[in-house]
């Protein structure tokens, strides 16, 4: 009866033109479903192509190495991860792509893949796990990824939805859909996306599990490294103050123990008699890697930050803990205070003829600047001003600084702290200001990296005693666990093989 009607009625040309789309959209979802061969699920990738992957992947690769450190390259621990990687995808579904796994310059704990066989993971990374066992199933969770063809199956189910709703959209103004509706229908694709992603990420697991074990490694190493990033993650939120899971590679493979246990009964492996773990040749190969900062990007040595390249050091109050990123530094404070150190735009810089006047024209950022004055910061021009920011935690004091060091250079600071701790703050930041000097050629050269050490345990050694060997001022007993995956409380146990950061 009802299409009785319709054709009966007057149907506008969007209205016409709304029904092919209806009609092709269907029919698009039910051809472009096939048998995933690492799965065995019917998949929708009707948008990107094994050929679109491949060039994906091949356009991606140089800009994530621009932008996160480049390859790191020393020891030749590149091969050797390679080597891993090769081996586990060799025994995956998708044996013949031209796989590439690097090994990326970047202190963070993260590893990750893009479509078409590119596999990454950071030097720090490696340096929290414990064995071959554990890196390899890092490796073997992101080949998962890629022989599931998640990639295809997010764009491919985005762009579906995406289409949804546009014709939500064009029947809603032609027919008097309240606006309401459009909303509420873009919050159940958002939703259903992310539920599609912790499924896909529960296949990566147990895709990782079967590979682990066809290479006769332990899969129970999934385990264990969970529990490190788990570890990592918190203790990196209480070095910023902060509760809870910090930004690390849990933000973006959401995991439980529970969830590994799933994934390792899903993948029906057989069990292997004796499973490798490798913990001695694992330790062999990461003695002496780059731990924190790569020089090439600055350093810190607590509470001081020094970059050789750019000749300069500061160092903040205490209380507070430096983190280094590529685009700023910041250091986190008692209260939520915040110190964030950056560069002005270099082609902007030489342009600048009056600081004052870039505090108040071009950096603010829509702050109403106050009492702005001009500094002299240890022989270099400098000028400073205050504001006061409304936050989604209340409001905050500003006060911004800008040193002008060369033509094509101006350093900034951007002190923020409640109102309650800017008079306690105010002589300890007034100290930071002027920590800002340049380095002498002989002091940027002899600025060198922080290692990861291999030393053994001896009798009467304890938690305390290795712990003081690191250079930090805080958190030396947490970073010594951490990275020995020992529990307050566990015993050193002379004669083992432990991690330490030295100089």
């Amino acid at each position: 009866m009802g299409f009785r009607i319709i054709r009966e009625m007057y149907v506008p040309p969007s209205f016409r033109a709304l029904a092919r789309l209806l009609a092709v959209v269907p029919f698009l979802a039910l051809g472009a479903c096939s048998t995933n061969p690492a799965t065995g699920k019917q998949s929708f990738t009707a948008f990107m192509s094994q050929e679109d992957e491949a060039r994906i992947g091949a356009e991606e690769h140089p800009k994530i190495l621009k932008e996160l450190g480049g390859a790191y390259s020393e020891d030749d621990l590149g091969a050797y991860v390679a080597s891993i990687g090769g081996k586990l995808a060799a025994l995956s579904e998708l044996p013949k792509i031209p796989w590439r796994f690097t090994v990326l310059n970047d202190e963070a704990v993260n590893a990750f893949a893009l479509p078409g066989g590119y596999v990454y993971i950071t030097r720090g990374l490696l340096a929290l796990a414990d064995n071959e066992a554990e890196m390899a199933g890092v490796l073997a969770h992101e080949i998962g990824h890629v022989t599931a063809r998640h990639s295809a199956q997010r764009y491919s189910t985005a762009m579906a939805t995406n289409i949804g709703l546009t014709v939500l959209g064009v029947l809603g103004s032609a027919a008097g859909v309240p606006s309401g509706v459009g909303r509420v229908a873009n919050l159940g694709a958002q939703v259903a996306i992310q539920q599609y992603s912790q499924g896909q990420e529960l296949e990566a697991d147990m895709l990782g599990v079967r590979y682990m074990t066809r290479a006769g490694y332990d899969p129970r190493a999934l385990t264990s490294f969970f529990r490190k990033l788990k570890a990592h993650s918190e203790l990196e939120a209480r070095q910023k103050g902060q509760d809870g899971v910090n930004h690390n590679i849990l933000s973006t493979h959401p995991r439980t123990a529970d969830r590994i246990k799933q994934a390792i009964e899903l993948s029906k492996a057989k069990a292997v008699a004796r499973p490798l773990v490798k913990r001695r040749a694992y330790l062999n190969r990461i003695d002496g890697i780059v731990f924190g900062d790569d020089p090439s990007q600055g350093v810190r040595r607590g509470r001081t930050f020094m970059h050789p390249d750019l000749r300069f050091a500061f160092t903040v109050p205490p209380g507070f803990v430096l983190f280094n990123t590529p685009k700023q530094v910041v250091a986190f404070g008692p209260s939520k205070s915040r110190i964030i150190f950056d560069m002005a735009n270099p082609k902007q810089a030489p342009r600048v003829r009056s600081l004052p006047n870039y505090i108040d024209g071009v950096w603010k950022h829509g702050l109403d600047v106050q009492r702005i004055e001009r500094l002299d910061v240890n022989g270099l021009a400098g000028a400073t001003g205050e504001a006061r920011l409304s936050t989604g935690d209340g409001p905050r004091d500003v006060r911004l600084i800008a040193i002008r060091a060369d033509k094509d250079q101006i350093f900034r600071f951007a002190f923020v702290t409640p109102p309650s701790e800017s008079k306690r703050l105010n002589l300890e930041l007034r100290r930071t200001t002027y920590s800002f000097r340049r380095l002498s050629a002989s002091e940027a050269a002899a600025i060198q990296p922080l290692r990861i050490k291999m030393v053994t345990v001896r009798s009467g050694d304890t938690v305390q005693s290795m712990a003081r060997r690191f250079p930090f001022e805080r958190f030396r007993r947490e970073w010594f666990r951490l990275l020995n995956d020992l529990k307050p409380g566990d015993p050193l146990v002379p004669g083992r093989r432990v991690k330490i950061v030295a100089g």
